[in-house]
């Protein structure tokens, strides 16, 4: 079988869970590539393939003007558009290295973005071939002294990486909360919990830093195991610093709204407090039991579910009202616990990012 050669660029996007505007498919000598480091979809492989094979045009004349041929993959959770956008052959050599000049250049400027990523704490653990395959998913932007990078309220788009310079949280009333510089990353909260932005980032100098998109932000979770763990400690750590003082009321038991604390926080506040005790939750006319004992998971009830299952259904509750109270009696203090906690915290959001 005979494929003919041929860019495609992506021009539409609807909740594709891999790919995204501006990204190109290139069909070159009956071999198929997709964008950097992404995993690939059958389905639009399939679509490529026939494209490919088939005895159409890629491009129609109308009128003597060239216009695009449209087309459309379609049939998994999501659906993308894109266009024809050029031919791979070149009439001339000199066209021919020209073309291969441009890869090149391209290529030396990844990869010096990959060696930038590399002095970064976090990216350390991955490999070269790894840091190219994640310079290609991120977005070097440069920002000026005193422009606010995110504002409280806004939804969750980002992970921000800070490449160079300094930036300060504040809050509401214009107040310095923290600082930070070099190395460090902000607007994981967001994007780990779906909640909006809730304090101000600003930049306190000129910066240089490095955006990777929502949608990235999950498939680097997936691909970047390393990566995954630090995300998932670093958002242990933050909510645990956030919520301090009322970790330090549990002691004594506690009692609140869900949509004060969030199942989410509620969970890793108990985890990474290592509290002992059981945690009612009370959702309409539903009732959720889940125990901890120093901090791990050993009982869940939910939706006439027990275990794993109803731990995950308790996670994505959104109201409610929660009552928690200190230690355990003999029996549930011998029970085994139910699985690793972060595991199951990471899967739990990862089917609650499904759903939605």
């Amino acid at each position: 079988m005979q494929f003919r050669n041929g860019v495609f660029v992506i021009t539409e996007e609807n909740h594709c869970p891999l790919y995204n505007v501006g990204e190109e498919l290139h069909v070159d000598e009956g071999m198929l590539k997709l964008p950097a480091a992404k995993a690939t979809c059958l389905t639009l492989t399939r679509d490529l393939i026939d494209l490919a094979s088939e005895d159409i045009a890629f491009e129609r004349y109308l009128q003597g003007s060239r216009k695009k041929t449209k087309f459309e993959c379609g049939g998994c959770t999501g659906i993308i558009r894109f266009e024809f956008k050029q031919e791979k052959e070149f009439a001339t050599i000199q066209m021919k290295l020209l073309a291969a000049a441009e890869r090149r250049e391209k290529l030396k400027s990844t990869a010096r973005f990959a060696g930038l990523l590399r002095t970064i704490e976090i990216f350390k653990p991955l490999s070269d071939n790894d840091l190219i395959d994640l310079a290609t998913l991120l977005k070097l932007v440069d920002y000026n002294w005193g422009f606010p990078i995110l504002q409280k309220g806004d939804p969750a788009s980002h992970l921000f990486i800070i490449i160079s310079g300094r930036v300060e949280v504040m809050d509401e009333d214009g107040v310095t909360l923290a600082e930070m510089g070099r190395g460090e990353v902000f607007g994981e909260m967001s994007l780990l919990s779906g909640d909006s932005v809730t304090t101000t980032i600003m930049a306190m100098e000129p910066c240089q830093i490095a955006c990777l998109s929502q949608k990235n932000f999950r498939h680097v979770l997936t691909r970047f195991p390393a990566l995954q763990v630090f995300f998932y400690k670093l958002l242990v750590g933050r909510i645990t610093t956030i919520n301090y003082q009322r970790a330090e009321e549990l002691s004594s038991g506690m009692v609140g709204q869900l949509g004060d604390i969030p199942p989410l926080e509620l969970f890793q506040m108990i985890n990474s407090n290592q509290k002992t005790g059981s945690l009612k939750l009370e959702v309409r006319e539903q009732k959720a039991t889940i125990l901890f004992n120093e901090g791990e998971l050993v009982y869940a009830s939910f939706n006439g579910k027990e275990g794993k299952e109803a731990f995950y259904d308790a996670l994505a509750v959104n109201e409610g009202r929660f009552k928690f109270v200190q230690g355990l009696g003999v029996k549930d203090m011998e029970r085994d616990v139910v699985g690793g906690f972060m595991g199951m915290l990471m899967e739990g959001m990862k089917r609650i990012d499904d759903e939605e």
